[in-house]
């Protein structure tokens, strides 16, 4: 048997699948039509009919709010330290990090050659760049360099945090001043971070043996899965200072955290315990033959397989965390949308809502084709799916 070549293969498939009879080929010539005048019009609209001055203009507000221009280093340095740190995962440990490192690579490198963008940017945006290069070599290369990754994380979270507010040790920047992108991550981050070990808590909870723990975690994730978002949002700002007192203060950017992580808890601990009901039970009575107590089994034995097999659905999760950040600007905060409405309110600015929110959508579209394929590299790595 010879075997078809590949020009030919894609003829016989066309042929066998667009024209197969004499309807289709008709259905097939109509959606090419109709495809074409589609993807034309974007085109010309995005290389010559945009007017794409209103994004340049507005850049830095689009990315960090109404934080002070003097004190964006700080931004930068709290970026370039996170790209350095997946380099040195990305060297050490592979998989998904393989993926995460290049993206930003090639997201740095092509922000670099945009005309608009300040020397000053592209000069960060080209050590980002390097610095990435710099942490793949440096897991490459250094045998301990997985445990000097952990170690570097758990330091450079709280300094990136210090560098952002200040903390009397750098200028103080109220979160007032947080805005546009930058407070979108912030949420996103934080909300992902504190979300899945509290979820992770309450899906033990709901299995739990003891009734006061079993009911209370039921009850609590039945009422959040039942009230809106925008309920909690409210919630968090009106009466969060209530139940704190008046000793402690907290400002509109933490409330908002707060209220995104007790959401997204409920749905993970939900999903986590789909993924504990899917184990087979010969996998408890093995772990019991082990004796391995109560700990040890769901740390060891049931908790890993149970995240293994629900991974594509705690990905989608994070990716609705990212898209319901825009949900703030409801709660007077201004992220990456709420300050493109800004933006189309200006009469500077007046008749240019396309060319915004093409770039709001941009950006969106940007981290959650990156997040699917992280899930789906995770996937693979896991061999989730095979036996």
């Amino acid at each position: 048997m010879f075997e078809t070549k590949p020009r030919y293969r894609s003829i016989i498939w066309l042929k066998e699948n667009l024209f197969n009879s004499w309807a289709n080929s008709i259905l097939t010539c109509l959606s090419a039509i109709v495809i074409f005048f589609i993807v034309k019009g974007i085109l010309t609209f995005m290389f010559f009919t945009g007017k794409w001055d209103v994004i340049s203009a507005n850049l830095k507000i689009l990315m960090v709010g109404q934080y002070p221009v003097v004190e964006v280093w700080r931004i930068w340095l709290a970026l370039c330290l996170t790209v350095f740190l997946l380099g040195i995962s990305w060297g050490s440990r592979k998989g998904f990090f393989t993926m995460i490192s290049v993206a930003i690579i090639a997201v740095f490198a092509v922000i670099a050659m945009l005309p608009f963008i300040s020397m000053t940017s592209k000069a960060w945006l080209l050590l980002g760049i390097a610095l990435s290069v710099a942490g793949y070599w440096l897991g490459r290369t250094v045998s301990f360099a997985k445990k000097l990754n952990l170690a570097l994380w758990l330091v450079c979270i709280p300094f990136m945090l210090i560098l952002l507010n200040g903390f009397g040790i750098f200028k103080k920047v109220n979160s007032n001043f947080w805005g546009g992108f930058l407070l979108t991550i912030l949420i996103a981050v934080v909300t992902i971070v504190f979300s899945f070990p509290l979820g992770i808590l309450l899906s033990l909870g709901r299995r739990s043996k003891l009734v006061v723990i079993r009911w209370f975690s039921i009850i609590y994730i039945e009422v959040i899965r039942g009230v809106p978002l925008i309920t909690v949002l409210f919630g968090a700002q009106l009466l969060l200072p209530l139940f704190i007192g008046n000793g402690i203060e907290l400002n509109n950017v933490l409330r908002v955290m707060i209220g995104f992580t007790l959401f997204n808890a409920a749905y993970v601990a939900e999903t986590v315990r789909g993924g504990m009901q899917a184990i087979p039970r010969g996998q408890y009575e093995a772990a019991e033959a082990l004796g391995l107590n109560f700990v040890q089994k769901t740390t060891f034995i049931i908790m890993p397989q149970a995240l293994r097999n629900v991974i594509p659905a705690l990905v989608g999760t994070v990716i609705e965390v990212f898209k319901d950040t825009s949900l703030v600007a409801i709660v007077s905060l201004m992220d990456l949308l709420g300050i493109a409405k800004r933006i189309i309110a200006n009469p500077e600015f007046l008749g240019r809502q396309m060319e915004v929110f093409i770039f709001v959508a941009g950006v969106f579209l940007i981290l959650c084709l990156l997040l699917s394929k992280v899930s789906r590299s995770l996937e693979v790595s896991l061999a989730c799916g095979k036996r």
